[in-house]
């Protein structure tokens, strides 16, 4: 599967931003899907995932409450809503496919997109 992550921007602080990842292929319903963010010098952290049928979600404490993972089995897309924007939710946000139930581990995830910018400003 290929992905491709869009929707990243400027933001204030206390704003909202959408992030979208269009997916290929017509097995998109067989992957359980997350977002994981890159701050600058910082490692790739978890912050969302989401299971095949999207029936259940998974969120990292950090963004909990405030961001909302959907995806779209028809539309072969996965999307981010993220309100109450903090500028250290400042990062290069990457969805990523998984045939396996992976939740927040990264090595799970065998298919990346190439990356959103997202910059919250105070």
């Amino acid at each position: 599967v290929q992905l491709q992550a869009s929707g990243g921007g400027l933001v204030q602080a206390g704003g909202s931003l959408r992030l979208s990842c269009a997916a290929s292929g017509r097995t998109f319903s067989t992957y359980f899907m997350g977002w994981f963010r890159q701050a600058p010098g910082k490692e790739r952290e978890f912050v969302a995932a989401v299971s095949r049928i999207g029936g259940s979600t998974y969120y990292s404490d950090s963004v909990k409450g405030r961001f909302s993972i959907s995806k779209d089995n028809a539309e072969n897309a996965v999307y981010l809503q993220m309100n109450s924007l903090k500028t250290e939710d400042t990062a290069v946000y990457y969805c990523a496919a998984s045939s396996l139930t992976s939740y927040s581990d990264s090595k799970r995830y065998a298919y990346w997109g190439q990356g959103t910018l997202v910059t919250v400003s105070s």
